[in-house]
């Protein structure tokens, strides 16, 4: 991966892309397949894994870069936003590094909200478990029969008896959920104005998989094959109130915070694997021969060099945009909307041209293209559909232009 210093960004930034860089070309790239290989049935093979896992994440650690999203008091890098989303892009060439690096969703994500919203003891309990990796945790949040992209629909309930909460519902494709010691659960929660299954006050409340009550149905089958997205029946599961995070009905603020700086992340991912993907476009088009010459003298795969360019430089400075807005507290709700529309739609065409170029091997699994493709893809549904996103837009364009002003695209 070719990265190098950018003149317009301070020596902290350049300084963390050149040491995530050092460790992508030198550590991950060349042991890709050893990497991986501890799902292997080869005894060997997967030791072979772990003693390399080992060795790249002592390298992180030595590098200061280990759990860039925690602060540096609970072992973390303690890198601020815009950083991290910079360190993304160069993290994300290598496939499924970020783990070596220690964020793993969804545990990187409950592991903020512990933090911002966890009281001391929740975060002793919970937090600090999650961190050391002796716990697992799981986010359920999706439901099999109500809209993901309408929060004000979901319908597991989260009803005060005493000193407990009693939850009662059906989520599915919650994260993480096969391995998981606890559950961070999106429920609606009794409120004084109306009852739990009717209000909007949502409460994200940590259940314990132990729990009597909570069943695990299924690994949802994603793409084909087995997930630990698991499908899950809350039954009458109490836990103790004290599990809830935050204020009654601070869920959805607290699911917004996941997500709004999750959406960056996802794209400056994306960026990272449209850099990878283009880089392989780019390299087979230089040395594979057809029909009487290269791939590169052919017109069709010059403007395939030529869009898969100005899709990646589009999406990344789109992506940075919005991030510095975020990073300096601007209001970035269009900015998020329009890089989660725009960012896996470029991601997903930049890696098709990628899988095009090398014909039957780019569909193989002796490349990450195939992987790539279908994240490209998922990542159209996740985090909010486009289509919600397209509706956010126009309505916070529409409202200032009804205010009296019209759009100011240089902020």
């Amino acid at each position: 991966m070719n990265v190098q210093p950018i003149p317009t960004l301070d020596e902290r930034i350049n300084d963390i892309r050149l040491k995530t860089a050092k460790i992508v070309n030198e550590d991950i790239l060349p042991n890709e397949n050893q990497l991986w290989a501890w799902r292997s049935d080869d005894a060997a093979q997967r030791e072979e894994s772990r003693r390399l896992r080992e060795m790249v994440k002592q390298h992180v650690k030595q590098a200061g870069l280990w759990a860039p999203h925690l602060p540096q008091e609970y072992g973390g890098a303690g890198l601020s936003f815009l950083e991290h989303a910079y360190m993304n892009e160069v993290l994300a060439y290598a496939v499924g590094a970020a783990s070596l690096f220690g964020v793993v969703a969804p545990n990187s994500g409950n592991q903020q909200i512990l933090l911002k919203y966890g009281t001391e003891e929740q975060q002793k309990r919970w937090l600090l478990p999650l961190i050391e990796g002796t716990m697992e945790s799981g986010f359920s949040m999706t439901e099999p029969d109500q809209p993901g992209s309408d929060p004000r629909s979901l319908r597991t309930t989260a009803k005060r008896d005493g000193d407990e909460w009693v939850i009662n519902g059906h989520k599915w494709f919650t994260s993480n959920g096969k391995r998981a010691d606890f559950l961070i659960v999106m429920c609606r929660t009794d409120d004084p104005d109306g009852p739990a299954d009717r209000n909007g006050k949502m409460t994200q409340i940590i259940v314990p998989t132990a729990t009597p009550g909570v069943n695990i149905v299924r690994g949802v089958p994603v793409w084909g094959r087995d997930s630990d997205h698991c499908e899950i029946i809350y039954d009458d599961v109490r836990v103790p109130v004290t599990n809830q995070l935050g204020q009654t009905g601070t869920g959805h603020q607290a699911a917004q915070d996941r997500l709004g700086a999750g959406r960056v992340y996802h794209c400056m991912n994306s960026v990272g694997q449209m850099w990878r993907a283009f880089d392989l476009m780019v390299q087979r088009a230089m040395t594979r021969e057809v029909h009487g010459g290269l791939l590169e003298t052919k017109q069709f795969i010059q403007g395939f060099i030529a869009d898969s360019y100005i899709d990646i430089q589009a999406a990344r400075l789109m992506t940075i945009h919005c991030a510095e807005r975020m990073e300096s507290e601007a209001d970035a709700r269009t900015e998020i909307s329009a890089i989660k529309i725009f960012v896996p739609a470029a991601y997903h065409r930049v890696v098709d041209r990628a899988i095009q170029v090398w014909g039957a091997a780019g569909v193989s699994g002796d490349l990450p293209l195939a992987a790539m493709y279908e994240g490209a893809r998922t990542l159209r549904i996740a985090d909010g559909p486009d289509e919600v996103h397209k509706i956010l837009i126009a309505k916070n364009v529409l409202g200032r232009y009804h205010a009296g002003e019209s759009w100011d695209f240089g902020n």
